[in-house]
């Protein structure tokens, strides 16, 4: 006896379920993809030997170790007669030696002892990066600079590129600072992986969070931010969430017209960083003049 054929609707309905259950394996397979390499993704850490390590501009080398005695590495750039000293937090693409020449021409030109350093994971640091670390190694190296300048860690300015301007925002708040100079940084790391991964639940399951929109409103210093509304990768919007949010009222914000995300910064941008920091710097005998 011939088996009873399959009427041609529920052949459709299989079908599509195929379909659906195909979809949704790949769908999942994609977020289980992103969970795993999530990490890789925030911090594609370049190492020694990449970037030109080889740079002599009177830089000296320095190594201090974060909180859980990772050993990390930095430059230090002194200034013969300095106003004060300046902390920089590099983005998550670079490592201290991408940009020598920009190190000390903000120590010359701006009158600063400077140091840059890299996160665990980064040029010469040991280790690998995660939120916690990161962020114990911008701690640490505040701490140094201002135990080698013989200052309070709250003197210090911090500055800091992308990922680098969280850990300024996250130092500042926790240590306080002279001042916070933030270049092209976000809200919250799960809101610019959204922006990139927007079909993915992204601000549910990322474990780096860098939630620096909870944290700035408890910064009460001067603020400059500047963000490229042209940037590709984190939007110009969070620049200026960022300001809104700051606690600081002595806070200014420069737009970077057509400038992306990696573009070097324009003159007009050392122009206002200078005014701001002769601002920072001014005693109370050049206000009255």
């Amino acid at each position: 006896m011939n088996a009873k054929a399959t009427p041609p609707e529920i052949k459709r309905t299989n079908y599509f379920w195929r379909i659906a259950r195909t979809l949704a394996a790949v769908y999942l397979g994609g977020i289980l993809l992103l969970i795993l390499l999530e990490n890789w993704l925030v911090y594609p850490a370049p190492v020694y030997p990449r970037g030109d390590y080889g740079a002599s501009l009177g830089q000296e080398e320095v190594q201090f170790a974060s909180a859980d005695g990772m050993e990390l590495h930095g430059w230090l750039f002194e200034h013969p007669s300095p106003r004060g000293s300046l902390l920089y937090c590099h983005g998550n693409g670079e490592n201290i030696a991408y940009y020598p020449q920009r190190w000390r021409d903000l120590s010359q030109r701006y009158r600063l002892n400077v140091l840059v350093f890299d996160y665990r994971g980064y040029g010469k640091s040991n280790g690998s990066p995660n939120e916690a670390g990161v962020l114990a190694d911008g701690d640490a190296a505040q701490r140094w600079l201002a135990n080698r300048v013989q200052s309070d860690p709250s003197d210090v300015i911090v500055m800091g590129r992308s990922l680098g301007g969280a850990v300024a925002i996250d130092v500042a708040t926790q240590n306080g600072a002279r001042a916070l100079v933030l270049e092209s940084t976000f809200t919250s790391m799960p809101e610019v992986a959204a922006t990139h991964y927007w079909w993915a639940p992204v601000r549910t399951v990322m474990r780096n969070r860098y939630s620096s929109i909870d944290k700035i409103a408890a910064f009460k210093g001067p603020t400059l931010i500047s963000h490229g509304d042209a940037d590709e990768v984190v939007p110009y919007e969070h620049g200026r969430r960022l300001l809104d949010v700051c606690g600081g009222e002595q806070k200014r914000f420069l737009t970077l017209s057509g400038l992306t995300h990696n573009d070097p910064q324009p003159p007009i941008y050392y122009e206002l960083l200078g005014e701001f920091l002769d601002e920072l710097f001014e005693t109370p005998a050049d206000a009255e003049e």
